[in-house]
């Protein structure tokens, strides 16, 4: 497939905590996957911010001395997306789209900006969460998910093939911009060599942010006029 040659840039969204959050409902997700795939209910769940969900289940499992197999994994992965979906009016009732986010994700709309995600979810549960709120202007059919593996470098790859296979364009990783509210978000930039972009509204302080290596940090996403300002000239660098 022939690529296109101009500059293109390709945005990747984190979900939680960046565009959304959806409060309790996601350890209400878990319980009731955790029941429905394993058979007794959950006690515990290891510390979940950043990490992906094939992290967090493999976690969780020795935590309860379950052997995490494959057909365990593909059995809770399958409960996840169930248990979000018979949960999402509670997300509705108890979340929120987070101060900026749409219009951030509408003032990015260019003809050469590919905008997906990049989230420790995986694919069925950030597509219930992104419903709920009634999101739009995101390439959901690519992106990088929790069900991809534990490490966010391998995520961010993994988006920007499937969206340079989708688009015939090629992705430079300079001009992949990765927005996330985590350290996990940044490392997993700046590992696959992309720019990371922090959203200090999560349990993350600006600092920290900068300090693992943000090129840019924004307090929440009503400041989207500093993003714009980045992608913009991203699209214009040689």
């Amino acid at each position: 497939m022939a690529r296109r040659q101009r500059e293109s840039v390709l945005v990747l969204w984190d979900v939680d905590h960046t565009l959304v959050t959806v409060g309790d409902v996601s350890r209400e997700i878990y319980a009731r996957a955790f029941l429905d795939a394993v058979g007794f209910p959950l006690r515990n769940l290891p510390p979940m911010t950043g990490r992906t969900e094939h992290a967090i289940i493999r976690a969780t499992l020795k935590l309860h001395d379950v052997d995490p197999t494959l057909s365990l994994l593909r059995d809770f992965y399958a409960a996840l997306g169930s248990a979000a979906r018979s949960l999402e009016t509670r997300m509705t009732e108890s979340g929120a789209a987070l101060a900026g986010a749409m219009n951030a994700i509408e003032e990015l709309r260019h003809e050469r900006v590919v905008q997906s995600l990049v989230t420790g979810n995986i694919a069925s549960v950030a597509q219930v969460k992104l419903r709920a709120f009634e999101f739009s202007g995101l390439d959901r059919s690519v992106g990088g998910y929790g069900d991809d593996g534990s490490e966010r470098a391998r995520l961010v790859q993994l988006a920007r093939d499937r969206a340079s296979e989708k688009h015939a364009v090629e992705f430079a990783p300079d001009h992949v911009v990765v927005i996330g509210d985590s350290p996990h978000d940044v490392k997993g930039a700046t590992d696959s060599g992309a720019v990371p972009v922090g959203v200090a509204r999560g349990a993350s302080s600006a600092d920290e942010l900068r300090s693992c290596g943000a090129h840019l940090v924004l307090n929440d996403l009503t400041e989207s006029a500093a993003l714009r300002r980045l992608v913009l000239a991203l699209l214009t660098s040689g």
